[in-house]
């Protein structure tokens, strides 16, 4: 009887034990570090965070945000570099910008990760290589896409123009017409810059694509004096919200607006729904956010299957489509299947995928993108 009770008080013991050990195996926390506004961090923690955990059970996914802009994507890679010394790093999945990107894999801050992901395959577009002139094949996957165009009023012009050699043309025919915000308040305003400068500095590839040309910006005076002179027949607009209320109040008919933004406010009733999108030719830039995972993250198989899970088809349509209105990071016809022909329609309405993979273009290449703000400054900016 001795014998019979203690040997069931062995078993429990390792039962429990193997119970503890297994629990302490499973249980996980994953910590997602994103740029960008708050809803990337909603996103993350109050969506794709729980949906994830639903499939991995013991994982907990934790996602903190470092703010807006480039600024935010400066402030990962200081965290992450400031750990460069250490064992293991705690990022293990940073979101962030082109331009920090590319840096990061310069500095070997991050891991060669994408090639052996289960939704690889499914990218097309040229940024999940390139990230503003930095080869950044392997290291990044697409979180969205985001697009800049030209909103305008059917019912004020029915023809618009398709290039910019047109436009040009047609705003010294119709002055006050057109706004943008130059280069403060917002990227919609200096994607439209960058687009000029494609257009009329004879560079677009080189400005795009880079290497670094030193004395580049010397070759540029014609491109920046001829938009000095368009801006003469603009309306300059405080932002890329000032852009479209100006819009919606019928002071402007054209100018140029983030896509995503302009379909969430046509979803909640803040601006005209008859208004319509479009890219002017050669091309306008847009850009994407990275799922990136550190080089010494302390998690990197569980990073992985989570940016695998966050970029299949049916997580973006869903979360990435339905909720934000952004293009997917995957090929759109990836996600075709997961959408309502409705969906469908709507976030292709006016642009085409086609349209879309002619014209929409990257941000330059980093000093590119330096330069020609600089350049704008002192020339055009008076």
């Amino acid at each position: 009887m001795k014998l019979r009770i203690a040997l069931a008080s062995m078993l429990a013991a390792t039962t429990l034990a193997t119970t503890t050990l297994a629990t302490s195996v499973s249980a996980q926390t994953l910590t997602v570090v994103t740029a960008g506004d708050t809803n990337m961090v909603d996103y993350i923690n109050d969506y794709l965070g729980p949906k994830f955990e639903e499939t991995h059970p013991g994982v907990t996914v934790r996602a903190v945000g470092t703010g807006p802009g480039d600024g935010g994507s400066q402030a990962i890679y200081e965290k992450i570099d400031a750990q460069k010394s250490k064992d293991v790093w705690d990022v293990d999945v940073a979101v962030v910008h082109q331009r920090m990107a590319g840096k990061m894999v310069e500095e070997k801050l991050l891991s060669s990760y994408r090639d052996g992901l289960a939704t690889a395959k499914l990218v097309t577009r040229d940024t999940a290589e390139n990230s503003l002139g930095v080869n950044v094949s392997g290291y990044v996957m697409p979180m969205f896409h985001s697009q800049i165009a030209i909103a305008y009023n059917p019912d004020v012009i029915a023809n618009p123009p398709q290039s910019y050699e047109e436009l040009a043309k047609w705003v010294k025919e119709n002055p006050g017409k057109f706004g943008y915000n130059g280069i403060t308040g917002g990227m919609a305003g200096v994607g439209f810059v960058f687009g000029w400068m494609y257009a009329f500095s004879g560079a677009a590839d080189e400005i795009r694509n880079g290497p670094w040309v030193e004395g580049a910006a010397d070759k540029w005076a014609p491109a920046l004096a001829s938009l000095r002179d368009f801006n003469q027949s603009v309306v300059m607009t405080p932002g890329n919200a000032g852009t479209l209320d100006a819009m919606n109040r019928g002071e402007i008919a054209m100018g140029p607006v983030w896509m995503d933004m302009f379909y969430t406010w046509v979803a909640d009733g803040r601006l005209n729904p008859n208004l319509k999108l479009m890219i002017l030719s050669p091309g306008m830039p847009g850009q994407p956010m990275y799922y990136t995972v550190p080089a010494k993250a302390a998690q990197p198989e569980l990073a992985k299957e989570f940016i695998a899970f966050a970029t299949s088809p049916a997580v973006q349509a869903d979360g990435i489509v339905r909720r934000f209105n952004w293009f997917p990071g995957i090929d759109p016809q990836n996600v075709k299947s997961e959408l309502t022909d409705a969906e469908w329609n709507r976030l292709f309405a006016d642009v085409t995928p086609e349209t879309l993979a002619e014209r929409g273009w990257s941000m330059p290449q980093a000093k590119y993108f330096a330069a020609i703000l600089e350049a704008y400054e002192k020339n055009v900016a008076k």
